[in-house]
């Protein structure tokens, strides 16, 4: 009995997989209220920033922000990146409620990051901004949503965020 010369592959005869795309759903503009800021916790600087107002925009949806049912439950690491935990509502222009769920991280260099913490207009390429997240909706017509995985690449502008939300294929 021979040796097959791909024992301990892990690739060999693994069959080729789709290279995942990215489709635009939507762009959220928001406008932020004045964060509430829990203080210095274990976990390290607590914020809660409300989502005050905003319109989505995109191919197959639109609409506006639920003010008093989105905000941002972000925690502030010493070298100045934020994690975010993300809850909003967007109601479609149809009627339709979108609860938007995600988890996500913001970091740069130090010295961006405290541009954008003294609310300074930073352009978005010069640091990163990512979100994954996920979609729920009981609107059968939009039922697709609440199958999909998302991402968002973000942008903070002073008194505003910017969601890019993109459907991974």
């Amino acid at each position: 009995m021979t040796a097959r010369s791909d024992a301990g592959d892990p690739t060999a005869a693994t069959p080729q997989l789709p290279v995942p795309r990215f489709t635009r759903v939507f762009r959220l503009v928001a406008t932020l209220g004045e964060p509430l800021d829990v203080g210095g916790t274990p976990s390290g600087r607590r914020r809660v920033v409300a989502l005050t107002d905003g319109s989505f925009e995109g191919p197959e949806l639109s609409g506006r922000l639920v003010p008093g049912a989105s905000a941002d439950w972000q925690l502030v690491l010493e070298d100045g990146t934020a994690v975010a935990d993300l809850r909003y509502t967007l109601e479609t222009a149809t009627g339709a409620l979108l609860y938007v769920q995600g988890q996500g991280v913001r970091h740069g260099s130090t010295e961006v990051l405290a541009r954008l913490a003294r609310g300074e207009d930073v352009d978005a390429s010069d640091y990163t901004f990512r979100v994954s997240v996920r979609i729920e909706t009981g609107d059968p017509e939009l039922d697709w949503l609440n199958k999909g995985v998302f991402v968002c690449v973000g942008g903070r502008q002073p008194g505003k965020v910017i969601y890019e939300t993109y459907l991974v294929e």
